[in-house]
Formats: C-alpha cells, structure tokens, sequence
C-alpha cells in the first residue's frame, strides 16, 4: 500500500534492468563488480539464438580486455590488435600502414556473446529472471515501481533506478514517454538469409562464388552495383549468408514472413544474374530477415528521473560498419559505475546526467557515419561520382586515419574538469606496458577489478598523498612505463581517462578525484 506521505513505499532492489540482452547483461555485471546486486528481467525464457550481429568492432574490444574477457571471448593471444582493413560505404579501407589505429575487431556471433555475457552475470551473482516481462511502471520521487508477469505470476519490484536495455521497439521507453526522434524510410530494405548454393559454386579456393557465367563474387566484402548492394559469408559448412540492400523494389508487407525465395529474387535484380539460393538442410535456426535498412532514430534523453535508457532502446542506425554492439555495450560501460555511485553515496553532483552528456553524442556520431555509408552504396551514377571521389580520398593516411577513429568511436571526447586538461583526458586510456614492483604487466591487466584507477609513473610519492582521502574507492597503483604519454592517469572503471598529469601540475588531481568520485570518506544516504 501506498505510504502515508503518497510515495510507494520501501525499495526492493537498487537497480532493475528490463532486458537481457548483451547490454543489459554486460550492466549487470558492471553492476555487480561495483557491489550493486541488480535484477535482470528478460521476457525471453533462454538466452537468444537468432543471428545478428557476427562480429564486434571498435573500443568496446579494448573495454573487454580490461575486464580479461577478451581471450575468453575468442581474441586471439595477446593484447587486442587493430585489425589491418576494413570497408567505408563498400569502399576497401586500407588500415596495415597506420601504427596505432583505434579499430579493433573480435569475430563472435551475437548469440554466443549473450550466452556468455549471460553466465558471466550469473557468476558475479546478478538476479537474471528469463521468462519475465515488464507490463507495467510508474517512478515517484523515491524509487521506480514495476509490474512483472513471471511463470509463476505476476509480481511488483520497487527499484531505486531502472535502465531500459529493451531494444528498438522499447517498452520502458514509450512508459517514461522519452520521444525516438528520427526518420525510416521504407524505400530501402534489408534482407538476408542462410542458404545454401550449388557446391561446384564455391571456387577452390574457397574465397568466392563463381556465378553460372564464371563471374566470381568475393566473400565477405560489400559489392555495389547500380541496383543496389550485396555481400556473400561463410556462416558455416555448407551455408553461406546473404545480405541484401535493394532500394525502391517493389513494396513489401510485414504481414508476409520472409523467405528464401525473396531474398533470391532480391539478389538477382540487384546483381542482374540468378545466383541459386536454396534453404540449409542443416539444423537451425536459419537466419530469414527483412527489415528497412535507413532506419536512424536517438531517444531525446538518455534518462529520465529515475529511468535510463542504453543500447537500442535509446538508438538504432543503419546496420553497415556493424557498430551497433560497440555503441550499446559503452553505454553499459558508462552507466554501470555511474549508477553504483549514486548507489553507494558517494556520487558527485552532475554525473549521472554525464551519461547522456557523454553517449548521446556517441550515437549521433554512429547514426551519422552509418547514414553516409549507405548512402555511398545506393545507386545511380551521381552516387559513382562521388564513391571515386571518396576512393581517392581514402589514400591518404589522414582521411583513413580519420575514418578508423570514426569507426571506432575513439573521435568522441568526453569533457574534464575544469582546469587545461591533458590531450588523454576524456579519451580511452592507452594500453600501457607497465611494470609493477617486479612484475610485468599492461593498464588493461590492471583495470580487470573495474574500479577506478590512478596509475602513477613519476615515483615522487606526492599523488599519493594527494589522492589519500580516495583510497576507499580509487586504487593507486605506482609503476614504470617506457615512454609513458604522461607521468599519471587517472582512469575510470569504463577505461576512459578522467585525468592525466599535465599543464596544470599534480595539484589539480583532488579537483579531478571529486568531480569524478565525489567528496572523500563519510558516504552519505541512497540517492
């Protein structure tokens, strides 16, 4: 029952997300490194197994590595490499000449990184509830109060916060009434499919698909035509997926399921050649997808009192580049700490609302570049134009050298402090070779407790009795490092670098410590 002053009443939970999916579950364990035990309602009743996304890309990978779940993931030994080239709009980007560039890249399908990212988060000891679904929430000034349909009936949850990771069709969304601002246009559609194609159709060198007219199509790169654009991959023996962009074809139905047969008449007036597609006889589930392809829209406001919002329930974009994953999971990233914070007691003023200040400009960077890649792939000959253009463009090192940061989402700084901040300052924080005492080891290793971090390479002593007052909720770590690009670095527990050691001298640190992570000692009540 209602309490006597009008509010609902005690809290059950700190935290609830609705949706779990990678970005929801990549929250809960950020959640629970940060010792906040949230609840994950999922109204699915297992972990997802349709196929979309095959592959990350850009500084999420690098975040993944400091968390030590890049190896387990499937990167490969080592540190996360920047991969050597990559496509802009179709067009082949060059990357091998560019030392340091910020484009990493781990190949997993979607559904084996919510799998993993599922038992990752029971592990560390989230509350997962699959088979859950939200039907109902309303937030006063106290807490948020949800409606729950479980399997074994319906439930309330009180919340301190809730974060909608709900996807594109958000449900939390359209409950706090945050508008999707943005534009679908329905003249330019997506499909794809798993299929299979005549086996004397693969060539032997298992690179491409020869066409009946001997005519080879590249494997996994985009192919433009004048009609549109395709690409052929692998997704296992014996099935290849297909990938289709038509613009202004003939008009389609939701009402009408999708089928093999559609995608192969789409490829064929895209490609103007008949290229047998058949179902796989393996067992599935097959991918069979049709979707509008130029579909942009960013909620208004990340957060909205007590409701937030990350992944596709605050963004979605054209699917090219496959930057959709990198985008959402940083949103987890950024918001998890934020969150325990506020949790803990110890937020300081103005952070929370630093989640939209910080990652709504990220999506308008993604939707943008995403937006102009598929406009290099529509057809016509003004668009041949300018995609000559833009190749020549794209052999010179500072416009490739642009477009990796772009692609990467390393072209985005955050804001710091006051103060003349250091060139690292709101950018991700570099993997530093360190050595610690009498061990070697790297930043990222050391970032693995997801707490912030302030490392400190000038042996002086003076930062840590600067940083004293922090020691509850900041770990300092005194190492060495060749070349270091500055003698400190304060980082945050998403990987982004709060502050470094610059103009303004070490005395500046306590400014940064608590315009980050609040006043020291004495945390006060729950916000």
């Amino acid at each position: 029952m209602p309490a006597a002053d009008g509010r609902s009443g005690p809290v059950d939970v700190d935290v609830v997300i609705v949706g779990g999916g990678p970005v929801g579950l990549l929250l809960a364990g950020e959640l629970m490194l940060a010792g906040v035990r949230p609840v994950v309602v999922e109204q699915l009743s297992e972990p997802s197994t349709a196929d979309k996304a095959n592959a990350l890309m850009g500084q999420v990978v690098r975040f993944l590595d400091h968390r030590g779940l890049y190896h387990s993931f499937g990167g490969r030994d080592g540190r996360p490499q920047p991969v050597p080239a990559f496509l802009f709009g179709a067009l082949p980007l060059k990357l091998s000449g560019l030392a340091g560039h910020p484009l990493h890249g781990l190949q997993i399908r979607q559904a084996r990184l919510e799998s993993l990212l599922d038992q990752r988060a029971r592990e560390l000891g989230a509350d997962v509830r699959r088979g859950h679904r939200l039907r109902e929430l309303r937030q006063d000034d106290d807490a948020v109060t949800v409606h729950v349909q479980g399997p074994d009936g319906d439930y309330q949850l009180r919340a301190r916060y809730l974060v909608g990771c709900d996807g594109a069709r958000s449900g939390v969304r359209g409950a706090v009434g945050v508008p999707f601002s943005g534009r679908t246009d329905p003249s330019v559609v997506s499909r794809a499919a798993h299929v299979t194609v005549p086996e004397s159709s693969i060539s032997a060198d298992a690179a491409a698909v020869v066409l009946p007219s001997g005519d080879r199509i590249g494997l996994y790169a985009w192919h433009r035509t004048e009609r549109g654009a395709y690409v052929v991959t692998p997704h296992q023996p014996g099935v290849l997926m297909v990938s289709v962009l038509e613009w202004d074809g003939p008009p389609v139905s939701d009402e009408i399921p999708v089928s093999v047969e559609e995608v192969r008449a789409s490829l064929h007036r895209v490609l103007g050649r008949d290229l047998p597609l058949a179902a796989p006889a393996t067992a599935g589930p097959h991918l069979l997808r049709r979707r509008y392809a130029a579909n942009t829209r960013i909620a208004d406001s990340y957060r909205q009192g007590r409701v937030f919002l990350a992944g596709d329930a605050a963004h979605v974009h054209p699917a090219v580049g496959a930057p959709g994953l990198n985008l959402g999971l940083q949103d987890a990233a950024n918001l998890g700490w934020k969150l325990a914070a506020q949790v803990h007691g110890w937020v300081p003023a103005g952070l929370l609302d630093s989640y939209h200040a910080e990652r709504r400009p990220a999506a308008e960077r993604v939707t943008m570049h995403t937006q102009a890649q598929l406009a290099l792939m529509a057809p016509g000959p003004a668009v041949s134009a300018l995609r000559q253009v833009v190749a020549e463009l794209l052999d010179t090192p500072e416009v490739t050298g642009h477009l990796s940061d772009l692609l990467a989402g390393a072209d985005v700084q955050y804001l710091t402090h006051s103060g003349t901040p250091h060139p690292l300052a709101g950018r991700f924080a570099p993997d530093l070779d360190l050595r610690v005492g009498s061990r070697d080891t790297r930043l990222a290793e050391l970032a693995r407790p997801g707490r912030p971090l302030l490392v400190d390479l000038t042996d002086s002593g003076h930062l840590a009795d600067l940083s004293g007052p922090w020691r509850d909720r900041v770990d300092l770590v005194t190492a060495h490092a060749p070349e270091p690009p500055a003698d400190a670095l304060l980082v945050r527990p998403d990987g982004y670098v709060a502050w470094a050691l610059g103009p303004d001298g070490p005395d500046q640190l306590p400014e940064a410590l608590r315009a980050w992570f609040g006043e020291p000692h004495g945390p006060g009540p729950h916000g």
